[in-house]
């Protein structure tokens, strides 16, 4: 049986000082929407495109679950998660991409 793969992730800017949170079924994909401004509205406004942070799920429901979840979030909760996993905060769609 098929599955599909919905990722949630976390994109910052340069300075780290904006947090943006999304989901997508194409992580690559959409990196690459956010690094080329190919959309336009909140990230490409504020140079939003550097990922942080991400997971993966087989469902859109969990996905968007998620998603609100860590939205909902205070600022300090989002960067515990984020240097949860990347306490450097590098930019990992270059492992990626």
């Amino acid at each position: 049986m098929y599955k599909n793969t919905y990722y949630v992730y976390i994109l910052t800017n340069k300075t780290n000082k904006v947090l943006y949170t999304g989901i997508t079924n194409n992580l690559s994909r959409r990196i690459y929407e956010h690094k080329n401004k190919l959309i336009d509205g909140f990230t490409a406004k504020y140079n939003v495109s550097k990922l942080v942070y991400f997971d993966y799920v087989e469902d859109i429901k969990s996905a968007i679950m998620r998603e609100k979840q860590i939205k909902g979030w205070i600022r300090e909760k989002k960067i515990a998660l984020i240097e949860s996993q990347n306490p450097n905060w590098r930019d990992l769609s270059i492992e990626f991409m």
